[in-house]
């Protein structure tokens, strides 16, 4: 009898079973896994969240020192422009140059990596067995065993039986156990994509800085869209992304219809000039989903089990970490015994869900903003329609930022960017000017009405602390952090001048910002969250005084391009 039994090795059961193992030492945890590491995985590109967990893990320097390239962001050409415009985690004139191996602090906070994900998830597996994590590769799992709604064992080919008293499924797309308990999944968008791929050798990078550092290419090409990420120091993942009935119309072999793509898009065919290439070209399909349920009685799902959103934002590895870490302090504290099971298994699920929808919603604004896609007009113009939004900067602003820049656990923002970089990213899009609702106003008033007081969970130090928010149907608010700040203030006084002034003298007394300016744009990004929940209603008084403030256009989060070294295509 195991305490904890994983179908699965990868990201999301690795990462469970080493944040288990590092606060629980004495657990029994089991990881079945039918490959054999190292194995060829896509998905290579990560988002800041993840260096967090790593270093929880203690794996970080594991990481750094297999030197894979560091990402400071991407460079992209969508929408209605064909520019180049650079996403920055960090912007490139702040970057320093430091020797590899480096320590999770300073710029690396903000700098991840991209990853072969053979070596990746092999470190990752490794260091979970090095924990003492009990792992079997080139095992199968063949059958799931269940009373009602509670797993008693999961069967091997060769017959054996394991059991435990929590079973994970951490299978990956396949879904396993999730299958086999018969639980369906949930497609809310229209996209249907298949990814095509293989990796290339001794590649120019498009950009470089420092040791090592550089930016991933997403590059829409009319008909669907490339990516172009250094995995190594001569390694590189080279795919391409279209609609799965462009594909089946096409006629086209897997083969020739990946070398159309490169062929038509002559930014990455001067990168690929010189290289050599494996030749082993792979496919996929890229259908978003989550499931329906995502925990039992002794059972959960985590990672591409548990959901999958559209690649195009780089962000598998970070939901499939985030979820196998908020897993494992969840089956911490049902041992524990001194919190309801039922409300700790519903907050990882919501956690789940949340991630995964959101994701998949702004996968879709991508799409549908992307007008170069002129063989592709049917395939956005669907999505379009479903989401019921007009493309231009305002409506897609309030489309995406009322279904989710409040987050409980990561401030206003998204996926590790702030609300001013999404803001950038949605009028670069769009090519239209989004206008922020909190600078119509000059009076703030607070609105509570219908709002039930709840409590959350937050994941630190191998505990969880309950924290109190407000809900209102699908829309809530923490009683916590700036949030909490900015409901004080209102409470005391509404007028423009007092409450922008003491949000920014907040922002840089918590040490966010260090400048007025900057404390003052950090802080209307939660302000603005605010308005747009109806948490917060702006009047305009005429014996207010109005405060100018003019929002810069581009934030440092987001650029025109002008050092890629090929030039503007």
């Amino acid at each position: 009898m195991h305490d904890v039994v994983i179908i699965g090795g990868g990201p999301a059961g690795s990462t469970t079973a080493t944040i288990l193992k590092k606060y629980r030492p004495e657990m029994d945890i089991l990881v079945l896994e039918r490959e054999k590491f190292p194995r060829e995985h896509v998905g290579e590109s990560m988002l800041p969240p993840i260096g967090a967990v790593l270093n929880e893990m203690g794996c970080w320097d594991k990481m750094e020192a297999a030197n894979f390239p560091i990402k400071i962001g991407a460079t992209f050409r969508w929408g209605n422009t064909k520019d180049l415009w650079d996403f920055q985690l960090f912007p490139p004139s702040l970057f320093k140059d430091q020797p590899r191996p480096n320590k999770y602090e300073g710029q690396r906070l903000h700098t991840p990596w991209q990853v072969e994900r053979a070596i990746y998830d092999d470190i990752l597996l490794k260091h979970a067995e090095s924990m003492g994590t009990e792992v079997r590769e080139e095992t199968k799992v063949a059958k799931v065993h269940r009373d009602g709604d509670r797993v008693t064992g999961v069967e091997l080919e060769d017959g054996t039986i394991e059991e435990g008293r929590y079973y994970i499924d951490a299978s990956g797309s396949s879904g396993f156990m999730r299958r086999q308990l018969g639980i369906d999944i949930v497609e809310p968008s229209s996209l249907r994509n298949v990814a095509i791929w293989d990796y290339w050798t001794d590649t120019e990078w498009a950009y470089s800085i420092g040791t090592g550092g550089t930016r991933i290419l997403v590059l829409s090409i009319g008909y669907g869209w490339l990516w172009f990420i250094p995995v190594g120091e001569t390694r590189t993942s080279v795919g391409f992304v279209c609609p799965a009935d462009y594909y089946k119309n096409m006629g086209l072999s897997k083969e020739e219809l990946y070398e159309k793509a490169l062929a038509d898009e002559p930014l990455i065919s001067n990168l690929l000039k010189d290289a050599g290439r494996e030749n082993n070209v792979r496919a996929t399909r890229d259908w978003s989903y989550y499931s329906e349920r995502m925990h039992g009685e002794n059972w959960f799902l985590v990672g591409e089990a548990a959901g999958f959103a559209d690649p195009i934002l780089s962000a598998g590895l970070t939901m499939a970490h985030l979820g196998g870490k908020e897993l494992a302090y969840t089956i911490m504290a049902l041992d524990d015994g001194k919190m309801d099971g039922e409300w700790l298994k519903s907050e990882l699920s919501e956690n789940q869900t949340r991630r995964v929808r959101q994701h998949i919603q702004f996968a879709d604004f991508w799409y549908t903003a992307n007008g170069q896609f002129t063989d592709c007009k049917e395939y956005t113009s669907v999505i379009a329609k479903e989401a019921g939004m007009t493309l231009n900067a305002h409506d897609a602003f309030q489309w995406f930022g009322s279904g989710g820049f409040i987050h409980e656990n990561l401030g206003a923002g998204f996926s590790g960017c702030e609300f001013d970089t999404m803001k950038d990213t949605i009028e670069v899009l769009t090519q239209t000017t989004a206008s922020l609702e909190c600078q119509k106003y000059n009076h703030f008033t607070l609105n509570m009405d219908g709002a039930t007081v709840e409590e959350f969970a937050v994941y630190q130090e191998g505990k969880i602390f309950p924290v109190k928010r407000w809900r209102r149907g699908n829309e809530t608010l923490p009683q916590s952090g700036l949030y909490w700040v900015i409901v004080q203030l209102l409470q005391h006084r509404s007028d423009l001048p007092f409450v922008f002034g003491q949000m920014a003298k907040a922002v840089m007394d918590k040490g966010l910002r260090n400048d007025i300016e900057g404390g003052l744009i950090f802080a209307m990004g939660y302000l603005e969250s605010m308005i747009r929940g109806n948490w917060v209603i702006g009047t305009h008084d005429p014996s207010i005084t109005d405060f100018e403030f003019e929002f810069p256009k581009l934030q440092a989060g987001i650029k025109m391009n002008d050092d890629t070294f090929v030039g503007h295509s």
